[in-house]
């Protein structure tokens, strides 16, 4: 046994930070969508039903969701920027990057025990995900938590929806859909995953949603959406904003809202002819609920009611963005 304390510090310093990165997960193909689908129920096998309209929505798209592939290019970029991180300062720790994601493989406590085995100590989590909220964002960080007790230490990263880099990023996008909307009246909707009302008690995830939009839509320069919208379009381009919901779980409880197609609704009457804007501030890359919900149902409900939809760009993995998150992973390991 080595009792050199230089030598044991040594070693620890040697000693790779670890760095889960977590996603949702999605099917690689048809064949997987049903043992998919069954995992996101705990368990409980969809009917013939449920999987036909799911199988249906990923036909629509292509086959196949891109999220794996979107997923996989962030993972490789944080991990770049990560690397260049520690080329550029010798005394900056060596980082191993590992994927974790909630419905798939690898799942979050497979990328645990990958990192473990690469002999890291400290564990720092991600999850691509901007707004915290318990039952999203919380559940990641508590089971890779789970798999890690006792085993060493973990520093989780619960929100970066201000992240300037985050804001920047989509409020260029939105400035963008808005410059080829020149001349009409719009109505910007801000967009994110519904939640059930009962798991929203006491919890930041509206909020935080809130927040980012109204970053964003400041540095737009566009004015939320009230009772006086004309004037508000007066004052701000035609354009105002508003927060909305969409996705929302297919069960007998209320979730929050309004969604998506009841803006597109009640838009319609306000104004004639006009355009939404969709801004999905709470996904990060192209996926199901962004292509199908978005691009294909919400614009057909859109164009049913003779308004025109647009949407702003996800993340992805924008450079500049990725480099962010690589500094906020920095940043905990310090």
């Amino acid at each position: 046994m080595n009792s050199d304390p230089t030598a044991s510090s040594t070693s620890a310093k040697e000693a790779p930070i670890g760095v889960l990165v977590m996603a949702y997960g999605t099917p690689a193909g048809l064949d997987q969508v049903e043992e998919y689908y069954t995992h996101i129920r705990h368990g409980h096998a969809p009917s013939d039903e449920q999987l036909a309209d799911l199988i249906a929505r990923y036909d629509a798209i292509g086959g196949v969701s891109p999220m794996r592939e979107r997923t996989m290019e962030q993972l490789t970029a944080i991990s770049k920027s990560l690397d260049a991180l520690t080329e550029s300062d010798s005394g900056s720790p060596r980082f191993v990057v590992e994927l974790g994601q909630k419905h798939t493989t690898p799942f979050i406590e497979d990328g645990v025990q990958a990192l473990l085995s690469a002999g890291a100590k400290v564990i720092v989590g991600l999850v691509l995900a901007p707004h915290y909220s318990a039952a999203s964002v919380g559940q990641y960080h508590e089971r890779a938590m789970a798999e890690l007790a006792g085993l060493g230490e973990y520093r989780a990263i619960d929100d970066w929806s201000q992240n300037q880099a985050f804001v920047d990023f989509t409020a260029e996008s939105l400035r963008s859909q808005l410059t080829a909307a020149e001349g009409k009246d719009v109505v910007v909707v801000f967009t994110a995953h519904s939640l059930p009302l009962r798991v929203l008690e006491n919890d930041p995830y509206q909020e935080r949603l809130v927040g980012s939009a109204q970053a964003i839509a400041d540095a737009a320069g566009i004015a939320q959406r009230t009772e006086d919208a004309e004037n508000e379009r007066a004052t701000s381009g035609g354009a105002v904003w508003q927060m909305g919901w969409q996705s929302a779980g297919r069960t007998p409880e209320p979730w929050i809202g309004p969604d998506i197609l009841e803006i597109i609704s009640s838009t319609a009457e306000e104004i004639p002819g006009g355009e939404i804007v969709v801004v999905p501030q709470g996904f990060t890359s192209d996926h199901l609920e962004v292509l199908f919900d978005l691009d294909i149902e919400a614009r057909r409900a859109a164009e049913s009611v003779g308004l025109t939809l647009a949407r702003t760009e996800t993340i992805n993995a924008d450079s500049a963005v990725m480099k962010a998150l690589a500094d906020l992973v920095a940043e905990a390991a310090s």
